[in-house]
């Protein structure tokens, strides 16, 4: 599913605290932090792959401006929800920086008690 982005599973899962589970009703693979999605793994209505991710606005209205292979979110709120068609052309660097906000948006909306259990806080000298 992840051809042209064969690593995209290991990143995925290589974030603190990150977790998969198979979304029977939809039939995709969500990507958890604290119990929340950050990322989710499944086709479009036409049978292609796709990643959706959840940007800023901002973010995501300019990579969609640049990409074709990224859309507004299937499925999702189109505002804040990206989806990136995984058979396309956008680069890794670009990829995997949305994977990282994406995760990073998720996590800074986890109770703090949420975040310290799943990043401590280590002491500096």
């Amino acid at each position: 599913m992840d051809q042209n982005y064969p690593w995209l599973e290991k990143h995925l899962l290589g974030k603190p605290g990150a977790a998969k589970e198979f979304h029977q009703d939809f039939q995709c693979d969500r990507f958890l932090v604290g119990g929340k999605m950050f990322a989710m793994r499944g086709h479009d209505r036409d049978g292609r792959p796709i990643l959706t991710l959840k940007l800023d606005p901002g973010r995501g209205e300019d990579l969609r401006s640049r990409y074709g292979d990224i859309a507004p979110g299937y499925y999702m709120n189109k505002l804040h929800w990206n989806s990136l068609f995984l058979g396309g052309a956008v680069p890794d660097d670009i990829v995997r920086g949305m994977i990282d906000e994406s995760y990073s948006i998720v996590f800074l909306s986890l109770p703090k008690k949420t975040q310290m259990t799943i990043r401590p806080m280590t002491p500096t000298a």
